[in-house]
């Protein structure tokens, strides 16, 4: 890593501006950044000098939002950081645009559909404007499809580059990936094959969670539970004894999907009938009682119907009671068209016919009308609110279908797994640390291995073709796989070895795998993603684990997660060092922003209006994990900071500092106790920046750091003008020039990761190179030399300077006007430190005598007597 030339003979030449300004620094230091490759990472390199950033590829799904702005800022300032401390820094950028996000903005952008039965059409092009009924739409082949979806996340992916760019991040644009690009979906593939190898990928034929919307596969993380209006209805199962058994329940339309009854073993209102069987109203279909401790006694009448799937519980009891599967939902939410065969009695299948093919909302309607037909409702239903599990992008309640879907082992099914993902968890270094406990409850939670197939069309496909028997059926037990070397293959349109496309979908021939892989399972693999696993080992293990991956506290369950899963499967360690979480950002009814919700800020307009440094400052400001307020005040503060950086930059190079006066490891030339107070205030700050950064707390050294500036621009300064400008002797003036240069210098550096556009834009007035180049400031070498200084004198003459000031604006003159005496009252030790500088304060206000007197507890400034002037 280069660093500037600091200390030479032959400073660089000062060009100071006459009217500096922020207007115009973003276009044109991002252009100079690019040109010089100020942020690229150099690949000759080895582990120990590398912080690798697993950044979160944003899903291009049409814009940003100013949350966008908020957490990528805030990875930035530790990754700015992480470059100045002498890492090369590995920061890429990748887009997450394979999954249903995407095919969502396709087609009502375009205003098409997907239909795999339409051929392909290599000369097709989307209307103009998309039709405004859905009914409309173009039906269009597979293939169109996703070069549809290919051409529009790439254009909406420039869009986002653009303006990440003008933010400052200090991305490696020439280190950036698509997760539906080819070496993603070749990794993606990898990593399964290499899963199912090993035994942790595995098909079965199961309940599965089911959209009937998008007519996919649903997994467990991505549920949300919704409160709905539903209702209890009450029957009779009957007994073989004539008894009637009351039940209640929310979903009537699964009557005829019933498989048992189900108790808690120490109901004695049951126990006589465990065992036993019962026969169903309407349907006349006789099922077991079963004991089961999940039962309910004070739920309802305390038993309960299972059906083959009213929800996870009835799943739950399907699965331990080995009870058989009695599907009756299809994955199109109807019920099925032809009657079920367990179903034999005349009446039974009557009843059933005035059900088959309605939506789960008609048949619902159709079976509680004929059970009140028949005199079965023991009471009219009675409405209730209840919560139902829902797709967290859908619109309509879960179904639960029983099909054929890919899994990957996560613990969910095996406690060794499980105990040691939560290990893994352990290992990693979390920010803020209680964040952990929501990854392990996560974990503690599962219920089911992690479903990563989906039944949609644009994605990165399960790399499976399966033979075909004589007899014309899959061969699931038996898949054909590829060679790595063939990967990525589409196996609806790839042939595997052996095999002719005349073979595809024949007898004796063979069909492709016709899902893709959930978009979480390929985000999974981001850090073999971006370090090119199984292409590039040299890269791959010198960034590997990564030392950071940055994001949303929403989303541990999901991606978080998944990454930890991934990485305990193919490598056996966790994937990065530290965890860094940041938080939402919610509107001014303290909710969180969301395009959902519609209460989201475009980014563009805060940038135009406050510029990048500023809206930066504001997301800095915001600790890691904490939900935070959009606050243009914060913007407005953040942009006077960066104002003021320039215009107080200016002011002290005009006063003669230049790079030649910066200290090295010797304050020698440093005489004045003013002047030593601040730098060894400097030096604590830098220290205590340090610090704070390494703990990632990177809110607490922007404020320490601002804190200081403010004191050395609206103190500092004002005191020293007088000897800055040769009032006093040669000495004195190399004293304070020293120190100017010095404490510009690291300010710079320490305000760099937080306003880079201003600090680089001082940084070229009179240094080489690039302050995001530079080395952070190191405490000791300002310190040496100053173990005698008094830090608090400055705060100390700083507390006078006020009240002199305050006196003439109480008398309504300029602060220009002369003091012709004055008394300063405080503790011995404070006036002892006012007498070390009084030179400076009077000379800073006008003073022709200060009277400096020991007593009282605090300092206070009276009996000032101002020169007669105009008012001001």
């Amino acid at each position: 890593m280069s660093e500037n030339p600091q200390g030479t003979d032959t400073p660089t030449e000062i060009n100071v501006p006459d009217r500096p300004g922020l207007e115009g620094l973003e276009e044109k230091l991002n252009q100079r950044w690019a040109e010089e490759g100020t942020y690229s990472f150099n690949e000759d390199t080895t582990r120990a000098d590398v912080y690798s950033i697993d950044t979160p590829p944003p899903t291009a799904s049409g814009s940003l939002h100013v949350g966008h702005v908020f957490s990528y800022t805030q990875t930035d300032v530790l990754a700015r950081y992480q470059r100045m401390n002498g890492k090369n820094v590995f920061y890429p950028m990748g887009w997450d645009d394979n999954g249903l996000p995407t095919e969502r903005r396709v087609q009502n952008y375009y205003g098409v559909r997907c239909d795999p039965a339409v051929p392909y059409d290599p000369d097709y092009q989307p209307p103009a404007q998309p039709a405004k009924n859905q009914r409309d739409w173009d039906a269009i082949s597979r293939h169109n499809f996703i070069d549809l979806c290919l051409k529009l996340s790439e254009e909406d992916e420039k869009v986002f580059e653009d303006l990440f760019t003008r933010l400052g991040l200090s991305v490696d644009w020439n280190i950036t990936y698509r997760t539906i690009d080819e070496h993603s979906r070749a990794t993606s593939q990898r990593a399964f094959l290499r899963d199912l190898a090993a035994g942790n990928a595995y098909m079965a034929e199961a309940p599965t969670m089911w959209d009937v919307t998008f007519r996919t596969a649903v997994a467990q993380a991505e549920l949300e539970d919704r409160e709905v209006d539903g209702a209890q209805h009450r029957f009779n199962f009957t007994a073989a004894d004539g008894r009637g058994i009351e039940i209640m329940t929310t979903r009537p339309e699964l009557l005829p999907a019933c498989v048992a009854l189900v108790a808690h073993p120490d109901d004695e209102r049951y126990q006589d009938l465990f065992g036993s069987t019962v026969t169903s109203p309407l349907f006349g279909v006789e099922v077991e009682v079963h004991p089961h401790p999940l039962a309910k006694p004070d739920k309802g009448t305390g038993i309960a119907m299972i059906c083959t799937f009213g929800d996870a519980t009835d799943v739950t009891w399907w699965r331990e009671l080995n009870l058989p599967t009695r599907s009756i939902v299809g994955r199109d939410g109807r019920l099925m068209r032809e009657t079920p065969e367990w179903i034999t009695t005349d009446a039974g299948r009557a009843a059933y016919e005035q059900m088959a093919g309605k939506t789960i909302f008609s048949a619902k309607e159709s079976v509680v009308n004929q059970l009140r037909e028949a005199e079965l409702l023991l009471a009219e239903p009675t409405k209730i609110k209840h919560a139902v599990n829902f797709f967290e992008k859908g619109e309509r309640p879960l179904e639960i279908v029983t099909s054929r879907q890919w899994y990957i082992r996560n613990g969910g099914r095996d406690a060794e797994r499980r105990d040691e993902l939560i290990e893994r968890g352990r290992e990693l270094e979390w920010h803020p640390g209680h964040m952990r406990s929501r990854y392990e409850n996560w974990v503690e939670g599962l219920n089911g291995d992690w479903l990563v197939s989906r039944q949609r069309f644009f994605g990165v496909p399960f790399p499976i073709w399966y033979p075909i028997t004589q007899d014309g059926e899959p061969d699931y037990e038996n898949p054909i796989i590829p060679d790595e070397q063939q990967l990525p293959v589409d196996p609806l349109e790839d042939v595997p070895a052996g095999y002719t496309a005349e073979q595809r979908d024949q007898p004796g021939g063979f069909m492709g795998d016709p899902d893709v892989l959930d978009t979480w399972a390929t985000s999974s693999l981001t850090p073999q993603i971006v370090g090119n696993w199984g292409v590039d080992e040299k890269r791959f293990r010198n960034v590997f684990p990564f030392d950071l991956r940055p994001q949303g506290h929403d989303i541990i369950r999901t991606w978080l997660f998944s990454t930890v899963v991934r990485s305990n499967s193919l490598e056996g360690v966790a994937p990065w060092k530290n965890a860094a979480l940041s938080g939402w950002i919610l509107d001014p009814d303290r909710k969180k922003m969301s395009k959902s919700k519609g209460n989201v800020v475009v980014p563009t307009e805060i940038l135009d209006q406050f510029g990048s440094d500023a809206v930066r400052y504001w997301a800095a400001s915001a600790r890691l994990g904490a939900d935070t307020a959009y606050e243009v005040g914060q913007m407005k503060i953040g942009r006077r900071l960066a104002i003021k950086l320039l215009n107080a930059s200016k002011f002290a190079l005009n006063l003669g500092a230049d790079e030649s006066q910066i200290l090295h490891g010797s304050a020698d030339v440093v005489t004045n106790p003013l002047d030593r107070s601040l730098l060894v205030r400097l030096a604590e700050v830098i220290e205590k920046a340090t610090a704070a950064f390494e703990a990632y707390e990177y809110a607490r050294a922007l404020d320490l750091t601002e804190s200081f500036f403010w004191d050395f621009t609206d103190d500092y300064v004002e005191l020293i003008k007088d000897r800055a400008y040769g009032g006093r002797s040669e000495a004195e003036t190399a004293s304070v020039r020293a120190t100017l240069a010095t404490t510009l210098d690291a300010l710079l550096r320490l305000l760099a990761p937080f306003q880079p556009f201003a600090t680089e834009e001082v940084w070229s007035w009179w240094r080489a190179g690039s302050v995001h180049r530079a080395a952070w400031p190191k405490a000791e070498e300002i310190r040496a030399g100053l173990a005698d200084a008094d830090a608090e004198i400055l705060p100390s003459v700083g507390q006078a300077l006020i009240g002199l000031r305050k006196a003439k604006s109480d008398a309504k003159v300029k602060q220009r006007t002369r003091v012709l005496s004055g008394t300063i009252t405080g503790p011995d030790a404070i006036i002892e430190r006012v007498r070390a500088a009084l030179e400076d304060l009077s000379a800073a206000t006008a003073a022709d005598s200060l009277e400096l007197v020991v007593g009282g507890t605090e300092l206070v400034v009276s009996d000032v007597e101002l020169e007669q002037a105009e008012e001001a």
